[in-house]
């Protein structure tokens, strides 16, 4: 026994110190480098790595905050492209917590939401409203914009705002599910974004199709945050508290509801779990999520308009949450990362270079084929081999194993629960 606790404890030592010396090389090398993708990369890597370590929990969350909080920014920092990685890590963060949302809904409850970016503009169009003086034009008090420390209030706002259009668009479609579900939330996404797209008549409250500039940008202690690398830590605290939410939420007495909705709904009635109440529910918290963003979105943009809230960016986000595994929240972070990463900066990258190669006159690259053209051809390409190859997502969802010997050593002795049971018909017989 003890030559295997000392086997175990040298092989966790060595885990130890080869990540440590993964994290500094990479953390140096995009120090030292003025513009390094791939040290930038592998240095977010080192937490998918972290998360397959035998190590305790408590400690992989003090790593991955001082590696997130700390060591990515100092490491970046140095070089030109600076704000540009700040920029990816803090976008990676929204759809994060966007694509978590949106796992309570599809992943734990079941439900197929195909409007689920109607939340998201939901948010966004909360703030950028009364950060703008758009507000004026229809509000009869109040002084307009509000001023940047309102922020902070509204992320509360917009996720209150949210999950009331989530209870919302969950009271008419209790009655439905499956495909007419996804037809259903299909259509109220589009009816969302078609109603800020229009609702500049008779009273302008979106500004319509031009959307809203100049929205005001957040302020702290007198400080205004403009920049990528000062979102990115404000969308890192909000990440760290959806985690926390739904981790503690999963495993929950409403959790598990959702989970046994899921799988199947008569048999969850019959245990007398309430179906309305745990839909809307889930409808409300997932929505919640996307709401907060939104307006982080919105401010960090200081421009919204119907544009962003397409169907396309639903189907992204969905594709987030099934690309990473239904259900798991380690496969959703990862998914959402990696469907973000590959969007916005490795094939852009690509992109560049095959054009760059193209105009040096390397080689001849067709019109009709040009990397530009073809981005999203690639992006859907790497979705069906991903698909193929890793059907139940990057990180399946696992569920929860106990230990037969401590549920028989916690059992209560059939003789005491007599003794208990017949207490009980005493008392009311008694009565």
């Amino acid at each position: 026994m003890k030559e295997r606790l000392n086997s175990l404890f040298t092989k966790t030592r060595v885990q130890i110190l080869f990540f440590a010396a993964y994290v500094i090389v990479t953390a140096a090398s995009l120090y030292f480098a003025d513009t390094s993708v791939i040290s930038f990369l592998l240095l977010l890597l080192s937490i998918l790595i972290l998360y397959f370590l035998n190590l305790g929990n408590k400690l992989k969350w003090i790593i991955g905050i001082v590696i997130l909080g700390g060591l990515l920014p100092f490491a970046a920092s140095h070089g030109t492209a600076y704000q540009s990685y700040m920029e990816v890590a803090t976008f990676v963060g929204i759809y994060v917590a966007m694509a978590l949302g949106l796992n309570i809904v599809v992943g734990f409850a079941g439900l197929l939401d195909l409007g689920f970016v109607a939340f998201f503009a939901v948010g966004a169009y909360t703030y950028g409203i009364f950060a703008t003086a758009q507000a004026s034009q229809f509000m009869p008090f109040g002084k307009y914009p509000l001023s940047g420390e309102s922020f902070w209030i509204f992320i509360l706002i917009g996720c209150f705002v949210a999950a009331l259009f989530g209870v919302l668009l969950g009271i008419p479609v209790l009655r439905v599910k499956g495909d007419y579900l996804a037809i259903v939330t299909l259509g109220f996404g589009e009816i969302i974004r078609i109603v800020f797209n229009n609702l500049d008549k008779p009273v302008n409250i979106t500004n319509g199709a031009m959307g809203l500039s100049s929205i005001t940008p957040p302020e702290i202690f007198g400080i205004k945050l403009m920049y990528p690398n000062q979102f990115y830590y404000v969308v890192l605290a909000i990440v760290i508290f959806v985690i926390f939410i739904v981790r503690n939420l999963e495993h929950s007495k409403l959790g598990r509801a959702w989970k046994a909705v899921r799988e199947n709904e008569i048999a969850a009635q019959a245990m007398g779990i309430p179906l309305v109440k745990t839909k809307l529910t889930a409808f409300a918290i997932g929505a919640s999520f996307s709401g907060m963003m939104g307006v982080v979105f919105a401010a960090k943009q200081t421009f919204v308009d119907p544009t962003s809230f397409t169907l396309l960016e639903s189907t992204n986000i969905l594709v987030m949450v099934l690309l990473g595994g239904m259900g798991s929240i380690p496969g959703v972070i990862l998914g959402a990362a990696v469907v973000t990463i590959l969007n916005l900066q490795v094939l852009t990258e690509v992109t560049n270079w095959l054009n760059t190669l193209s105009s040096s006159g390397v080689f001849t690259i067709p019109d009709a084929l040009s990397p530009v053209k073809m981005q999203r051809f690639i992006f859907g390409g790497l979705l069906i081999l991903i698909a193929l190859y890793r059907s139940k997502g990057l990180l399946p969802a696992k569920n929860r194993t106990y230990n037969p010997e401590k549920l028989m050593e916690n059992e209560v002795p059939e003789s005491k629960v007599v003794l208990v049971a017949n207490e009980k018909i005493e008392s009311v017989n008694g009565r």
